[in-house]
């Protein structure tokens, strides 16, 4: 990183001019007094403006022209911190924590306010000193993505990581991954790795851990804990179950949407309570039987990306319909209004499509519920021209499911019958 990232300009002259740097510790006098860390810039920023992170974790812009004056504290100059080799404890059990992204398995750099991947087992251990208590974790660095980044190409990738370890002796395993698509990525593997013999929990953070109100720890804590205490495979996703830092949710990895931009219990379990709740040393269990439908692990680890996830909405042009079709889609999950219609003016299209011989699943566009298509006259036409009635499966996780029908199925008649299989709860 340059001592002067994202800074131009007047920014960048005010910065030079006063001897400080990016990573530098400094106080400023404007309207008020701040301390706080000289943090870098976007590439697009003004050069109006200099951003400083103060000390409880928030980052603030203060404008040049309010500011009188300015001092460091303390230069940049970086210490490498030398962690204590962690011992294993042959009592306790073995966890592999295996990181794709995101600020769940970060540390911040105080020099530069950075926040950068947490590579080992012995960084982890001082990040989170709690999980040696619980676990030997193992750690391996899969890639390092934001999870707006990562495509089905990269599901593939941590699927086929995770069949080699099938036949270890881990007690369960996480996977740290960004929470933005965090449930496109679990309901794959539910799919891929259906009857996978230890349990698998994704782990993603909404506030990264620098600041106060991180639930990084707290969410690492409690996969671990479920992972070592449960005995129940399957995949999950574990995260704050409300806004409290006592209590964890496990959702199931097919029956889960995140549902807010920023609250820390942005994950749902859709349709019911979540199959797992953890507060402190309790464990509640709400599920019944086997998560998987599939008790035999024969890993199908392969994709079709040739699907499209269709909302419908009044105004809906037929002709961006038309092009999907001609683009040699291979199937179309429509996300339809209240029980699953679309308006007549696709009907045309639909028809092209089923003779065609593309797949057509019909999901609701409303948050919880089954779709019911012999309700009303407009869905029984669409029943008519070969809509199928993906009952009250989420629309993500049917796009997710029929990328993975289609790479393991070009047959129409057994694409459908997978596509109404219950396979790992994703109907409920």
């Amino acid at each position: 990183m340059s001592e002067y990232t994202g800074y131009k300009g007047r920014s960048l002259e005010f910065l030079k001019s006063n001897n400080v740097s990016v990573g530098d510790s400094v106080k400023i006098t404007a309207d008020l007094t701040f301390l706080g860390i000289i943090m870098p810039r976007y590439e697009h920023s003004d050069d109006k403006h200099v951003v400083l992170k103060l000390n409880n974790g928030y980052n603030i812009g203060l404008e040049l022209d309010k500011i009188t004056k300015i001092e460091k504290i303390s230069s940049s100059e970086k210490t490498v911190e030398s962690q204590p080799k962690i011992e294993e404890n042959p009592s306790l059990p073995k966890i592999l924590l295996l990181s794709t992204g995101g600020t769940i398995a970060s540390k911040v750099d105080y020099r530069t306010g950075a926040v950068t991947p947490i590579l080992s087992a012995e960084e982890l251990n001082s990040s989170v000193p709690e999980l040696s208590k619980l676990a030997n974790i193992d750690t391996e660095v899969l890639f390092s993505e934001y999870s707006e980044n990562i495509m089905p190409d990269h599901w593939l990738q941590i699927a086929n990581k995770l069949v080699e370890f099938s036949k270890s002796n881990y007690s369960g395993i996480i996977i740290a991954h960004g929470t933005d698509t965090m449930h496109y990525t679990s309901s794959f593997l539910s799919f891929a790795l259906a009857g996978f013999p230890i349990p698998i929990v994704l782990v993603g953070s909404q506030r990264s851990s620098d600041r106060a109100s991180s639930d990084a720890a707290l969410n690492l804590i409690g996969a671990t804990r479920f992972l070592v205490e449960c005995k129940s495979n399957g995949v999950y996703v574990v995260m704050h179950h409300d806004e409290s830092d006592e209590t964890i949710s496990c959702h199931l990895g097919t029956r889960v949407r995140k549902n807010h931009t920023s609250k820390r219990s942005a994950f749902e379990t859709i349709g019911n309570s979540p199959a797992f709740v953890i507060t402190g040393d309790k464990i509640q269990k709400n599920v019944e039987g086997n998560y998987f439908k599939i008790n035999e692990f024969t890993p199908k680890v392969s994709l079709d990306t040739k699907v499209a996830l269709v909302k419908y909405y009044p105004g809906y042009n037929a002709e961006l319909l038309d092009k999907i079709i001609d683009m040699d889609y291979r199937a179309i999950i429509f996300e339809g209004t209240g029980l699953g219609h679309i308006g007549k003016v696709l009907y045309e299209s639909v028809k092209k499509a089923h003779e065609k011989g593309v797949f057509l699943g019909m999901t609701s566009q409303c948050i919880d519920g089954r779709v019911g298509m012999t309700v009303y006259e407009s869905g029984r036409d669409l029943l008519n021209l070969g809509i199928v009635p993906l009952e009250n499966m989420i629309p993500e996780v049917a796009l997710v499911k029929a990328m993975w029908v289609l790479g393991n199925s070009n047959d129409k008649e057994e694409i459908k019958n997978l596509m109404l299989e219950n396979i790992a709860s994703e109907i409920s």
